[in-house]
């Protein structure tokens, strides 16, 4: 197997993920779609250097989207906004009141996580959304693993604490 039919494995892996995670944190398809195409041009490049060593593809892709969200804050001096539009929902289409409560708690979780530190919404939407473990997020942030438990613990803390003004 030649490395263009590896690489598109491994975009046929990632991109619904990468894709989530960029979107969430810009709120805007568009660029969302702009800067996940940008994060896999990169890992490609990246991957087609033999110079380049990559040990965890996963962490290496988001950490590429990562700093590209933070690059197009930066350019933009804008403030981050949180949605949580296209998380699966159970289809709840013959139960209308269960179906407004559950957007209903999805809009105050969305309101919550935009009022935390970028740092905590990272964790809580790599842990919670994206299902990344707990030492792939620490490979991802060069942290340990324990600074990420407690990372996850207080962005949870915060969420609670939001969530409680909401």
């Amino acid at each position: 197997m030649d490395k263009e039919e590896i690489f598109s494995q491994i975009y046929d892996q990632y991109i619904e993920k990468i894709y989530r995670f960029v979107f969430l944190k810009v709120n805007s398809q568009e660029i969302a779609e702009d800067i996940t195409s940008e994060t896999f041009l990169r890992g490609w490049k990246a991957f087609q250097n033999p110079r380049t060593k990559i040990e965890n593809i996963s962490a290496f892709l988001y950490q590429i989207a990562r700093n590209l969200v933070n690059d197009f804050y930066r350019q933009k001096q804008k403030f981050k906004i949180v949605t949580i539009e296209n998380v699966t929902i159970p289809d709840l289409e013959n139960n209308p009141t269960e179906k407004a409560h559950l957007a209903t708690d999805i809009e105050f979780v969305r309101k919550a996580l935009t009022n935390l530190k970028d740092e905590y919404q990272d964790v809580i939407i790599w842990h919670y959304l994206d299902e990344l473990s707990i030492p792939e997020i620490a490979e991802i942030l060069n942290k340990s693993e324990n600074a990420v438990r407690t990372l996850l613990s207080r962005g949870l803390n915060s969420l609670k604490k939001e969530l409680a003004k909401l």
